[in-house]
């Protein structure tokens, strides 16, 4: 009986220790958050929201915040749900290129496009002529840079979704007379509608939360986002901050929650006596995919084309030789080379830590046998992350480590913070993919290493962690790109010694330095393009020792 309590405690312990951290790293900050929203000076009171709700600019930067997602959503869920569609039940040619092309934003700042926007459509931009003038500040620049920020992440829920597919359905479907559109109808649709749901959750999130685009292209169009920017660091007004954020957190939670519920719904797609789908032949499908898919590769390869050649010209559009000027960092603000070796240095680390601790949440929700109520608290806690904005998460770090009683306050203005709050931003994706892993790997290696007489860290090292090793790289390289990519979870955070690349990018267009902004933004996507080249080479490795 003293063995049975003491294995059960053994299991309880990689969930205790997870939950441990994110309870300490996620929601003791955003108590605070609300503690500063709700009773600023210690005891409860609806002042500061009082405040803020009488603001004069506050309907409209609510009414530009909902506008905007709602309009990002309309725009992006469509095209990636075609590209989608293409890559994953079609036979047009180049899927392989197609899909790098389409994945390309996931290496850069969200506000990369907003500056080859500006380069385009600006006041001097190559394509204003052409638009009588127009330029594209205001709720349409921002509108089209979130959607080309937001659009690969649609694009990869939405592939998974379609990737599972019953082959006897269309069959049967084709056997009936039903034709191709009246197949995608009344069976891919249906089929998809959670990864459809999902993928409208994560552009609205994604779209709420930046901060980038609205300040670069978004003129005098408000939006929530903004208004904490502005609040904190403009104005140091903490309170306004927290209530401004709360109200950006009210709209991430809910949408979570309708994806949840979304996701119980959703029937099981592949059964045991399911059929490969195999796409038939149909040119004019293929054409019509292969010209939707072609324009979406054009705006995204524009966009880096766009930024690449800003970078390396002299003055533009003045001069238009080539010059490396731009790339000479450290004669322009924003903190030089040593932002880029800063952003490379806080990626290693937090590929290191966060792959670790999602690997110990995994382990502890698939891989043990804790208690239903604590697995089920940690399934809570590994998912909140992603219903919590970046820039609401950050400033609820600023207040709960700045506070001098609080014993963790000495990381505050530390590089600590910012890899803390960097795991803790894009835990959810990295927990989700290794519990994904460890489900696919049979329940038994752990009782056959009992019955060996092995204890559990031996068959963690010589077992599931080589067999989920493809996984675990995976979620290193996704760690490594976002941290080198964010923005709104560190702009608050990083101290004057430490200069982060994806947060120079902003400094740097704010202080008119837009061609080295792009100089600084192009080479985050170098550092990425080789994180990934070396990601899939090392993954590539590992699945063929595994062969």
């Amino acid at each position: 009986m003293l063995l049975i309590r003491s294995g059960r405690a053994g299991d309880s312990l990689p969930a205790l220790a997870c939950l441990a951290v994110l309870l300490l790293f996620l929601a003791a900050p955003l108590a605070t958050l609300g503690l500063q929203a709700f009773a600023p000076e210690g005891r409860p009171t609806l002042q500061v929201f009082a405040g803020y709700l009488s603001s004069p600019g506050l309907t409209r930067s609510l009414a530009n915040t909902a506008l905007l997602a709602a309009g990002v959503v309309l725009v992006v869920l469509p095209l990636a749900f075609v590209t989608a569609f293409a890559l994953e039940r079609s036979r047009i040619p180049l899927k392989g290129v197609l899909q790098a092309i389409a994945s390309a934003p996931l290496l850069i700042p969200s506000l990369l496009p907003a500056l080859a926007l500006v380069y385009l459509c600006g006041r001097q931009g190559l394509l204003t002529p052409l638009f009588g003038g127009k330029t594209i500040y205001g709720a349409q620049g921002v509108l089209v840079a979130d959607a080309i920020a937001a659009f690969p992440h649609a694009l990869i829920i939405l592939r998974t979704a379609l990737s599972a597919a019953d082959g006897r359905l269309y069959e049967q479907a084709r056997l009936l007379g039903a034709g191709s559109w009246r197949s995608v109808w009344r069976i891919t649709l249906p089929g998809a509608r959670h990864g459809l749901v999902s993928a409208a959750v994560v552009v609205f999130s994604l779209t709420i939360a930046d901060v980038g685009a609205p300040k670069v292209v978004g003129g005098d169009f408000d939006v929530l986002a903004l208004d904490i920017y502005k609040a904190v660091l403009g104005r140091q007004d903490f309170p306004t901050g927290a209530a401004a954020a709360l109200f950006l957190l009210l709209p991430s939670i809910l949408a979570v929650v309708v994806e949840r519920l979304a996701a119980r719904r959703q029937a099981a797609l592949i059964s045991a006596r399911a059929t490969a789908y195999t796409p038939r032949p149909d040119v004019g499908r293929d054409l019509g995919l292969g010209i939707v898919c072609a324009l979406v590769a054009a705006v995204i390869l524009a966009v880096f084309l766009v930024c690449q050649w800003a970078a390396l010209v002299r003055l533009w559009p003045y001069d238009l030789s080539l010059s490396f000027g731009s790339y000479q960092l450290d004669n322009f603000d924003g903190g030089g080379w040593s932002a880029v070796l800063d952003s490379v240095v806080l990626g290693l680390i937090v590929a290191v830590l966060g792959t670790g601790l999602a690997f110990l949440g995994a382990y502890a929700a698939e891989r043990t046998s804790a208690p239903p109520h604590l697995r089920l608290a940690l399934a809570a806690a590994a998912l909140t992350p992603a219903a919590v904005p970046g820039l609401a998460l950050g400033l609820a770090y600023v207040l709960f480590f700045n506070e001098p009683a609080n014993p963790l306050h000495l990381i505050y203005g530390s590089f600590a913070a910012l890899v803390v709050v960097t795991v803790v931003h894009f835990y959810t994706v990295a927990h989700l993919t290794l519990v994904s892993a460890l489900k696919s790997l049979d329940p038994e290696f752990e009782a056959a290493a009992r019955a060996l007489g092995r204890g559990r860290l031996a068959v963690i090292g010589k077992v599931i962690a080589p067999l989920a090793a493809p996984s675990l790289v995976e979620v290193a390289v996704y760690l490594f790109v976002g941290a080198t990519t964010t923005v709104s979870a560190v702009v608050f955070l990083y101290p004057p010694d430490v200069k982060l690349a994806s947060v120079a990018v902003l400094n740097m267009d704010d202080a008119g330095d837009v061609a080295p902004a792009a100089a600084m933004g192009m080479l985050i996507v170098y550092a990425n393009l080789i994180a990934r080249g070396l990601g899939l080479a090392a993954r590539g490795l590992l699945m063929r020792s595994r062969g």
